[in-house]
């Protein structure tokens, strides 16, 4: 379902209806109507106008019922950032680098100067102080486009990472279209470097989702992972895995957004036995990626997918489970916005995880141009072999 704002009330409940696993007998007998007055209301012929009957349906379907309504509940503190929104959208409406104007109230910046205050403002997003970031950003957006203009090869990993927290805040925020437009920017600015195209693809796919295009958002993330997916994951870096599970993670997160089941079972699995190579306590690419990560992505696709023991058993392990808790450094008031090296809190420090042999379904496919062998790493959904999977069971250990 690529834009849901765009579909009649009747094909919002048929969508939610088909989420939630329900036939439309089972969903009439929940609301009290009939079978027929259902099929009726999905396809437009009967008209939804009585407001308890909407909340009723809401009900039923887990949702608000201003979602029927294609009005999506923004986030609680949204109004009182319209200032800031406004101000991040006039930064990405400036060409003054670009054209050649001088950037007025942005001197030149050494590019690691600017690196710095870009890693700083994502240790604050980290810490979810949303209103400090949306200050930060117009200043920091100008100086990374102007040391990326002044030298193009070490300033532009540091705008790629600000067009990316830009992107990410302005998820945050419910600015969905406007995010689309700093993920878009880094996407272009990466371009050729893939390492850099998978991190910005992370918050690309983080976009689309936000917009309803979940197809999109699976299957550009799953391009992603299989570029940089490495040979052997023995040989892996821990940022190699860390940026490659995540966009597993990511394409995982869509598909329970489209209802996929065994796709989300799949790429999780896979993301987890890379977060187990991993461990948490880590902060590569500014993807948080690890064990921990892994188990909330299965909380979130869990209740998307309508399996709330499922949902409520993974979140129950993640709190249970002893290890590695990751916080990033203090954000306090400051007069250089050069930020401290992150930190771990250790409880009781995991042993490391066994080395693994490693499986010929995990060997990368060979050629670009070729369709993906039925042996490729990450595997692709086209691929996998169908497991039977009962829906009162928890889903399967990473």
């Amino acid at each position: 379902m690529d834009s849901l704002e765009s579909l009649p009330v009747g094909r919002r409940v048929a969508y939610w209806r088909g989420r939630r696993r329900l036939s439309q007998q089972v969903f009439a007998d929940r609301l009290g109507k009939s079978k027929s007055w259902v099929d009726k209301v999905e396809r437009g012929v009967r008209s939804l106008d009585r407001v308890s009957t909407l909340h009723d349906i809401a009900a039923v379907l887990r949702i608000e019922a201003a979602v029927l309504l294609g009005r999506d509940a923004r986030p609680a503190e949204v109004t009182g950032r319209i200032e800031g929104v406004a101000r991040i959208r006039e930064a990405l409406s400036t060409y003054d680098v670009a054209v050649g104007r001088p950037v007025v109230g942005c001197p030149g910046v050494p590019a690691d100067r600017v690196a710095r205050d870009v890693g700083h403002a994502w240790i604050t997003f980290q810490y979810a102080r949303y209103p400090r970031v949306a200050e930060l950003l117009p200043e920091l957006l100008a100086g990374a486009q102007r040391a990326h203009a002044d030298d193009p090869g070490r300033g532009r990993a540091t705008v790629v990472e600000a067009y990316r927290l830009t992107a990410s805040l302005l998820v945050k925020l419910g600015e969905a279209e406007l995010a689309w437009l700093a993920a878009d920017r880094a996407m272009l600015t990466a371009t050729g470097d893939p390492m850099l195209v998978a991190a910005a693809t992370v918050q690309l796919g983080q976009v689309l989702r936000a917009s309803g295009r979940v197809r999109a958002a699976l299957s550009t993330a799953l391009a992603a992972a299989y570029r940089i997916a490495p040979p052997d994951p023995d040989d892996a870096s821990p940022a190699e895995l860390s940026l490659c599970g995540t966009l597993l993670v990511q394409g995982a997160l869509a598909a329970a957004r489209h209802g996929d089941d065994r796709t989300v079972a799949d790429l999780l699995d896979e993301a987890a036995a890379m977060a187990a190579r991993v461990g948490d306590g880590h902060d590569h690419h500014r993807t948080a990626f690890g064990p921990t990560a892994v188990d909330l992505a299965r909380v979130v696709a869990a209740l998307d997918l309508g399996h709330a023991h499922d949902a409520v058993t993974w979140h129950e392990k993640t709190i249970a489970r002893d290890g590695w808790r990751w916080l990033p450094p203090s954000t306090g008031p400051r007069t250089c916005l050069t930020p401290p090296a992150p930190t771990c809190t250790p409880t009781t420090r995991p042993a490391p995880p066994a080395r693994l042999s490693r499986p010929t379904a995990l060997r990368r496919r060979r050629c670009a141009t070729a369709p993906p062998p039925a042996t490729s790493w990450p595997r692709s959904p086209a691929t996998r072999t169908p497991r039977p999977r009962s829906s009162s069971s928890p889903p399967p250990s990473g």
